[in-house]
């Protein structure tokens, strides 16, 4: 089973304990996510169904503060061969 799989199953699972329930608040407190996220995930569910809830994090990674591979290479030797210096 694929993460985005697992992430769908657990979205819909809220949404079906808060049905089931017929309380929104106590699916939220029970599964620990907070009742806008609920409303947010049935807009989604209800626009386009299972595929709508697909995780859609764009977040682009910040390499502006990594160092360069072969610096890194080398620290990480330094502090393996030398692991008291801290």
């Amino acid at each position: 089973m694929s993460l985005e799989t697992k992430v769908i199953k657990s979205r819909l699972g809220l949404l079906n304990l808060a049905e089931e329930l017929g309380n929104v608040s106590r699916a939220c407190k029970y599964l620990g996510y907070g009742r806008e996220t609920l409303f947010r995930y049935k807009d989604l569910f209800a626009e386009g169904g299972q595929e709508a809830l697909k995780d859609t994090n764009c977040r682009v990674p910040n390499v502006k503060n990594r160092i360069e591979p072969h610096i890194e290479e080398r620290v990480v030797a330094f502090a393996i061969k030398f692991p008291a210096f801290g």
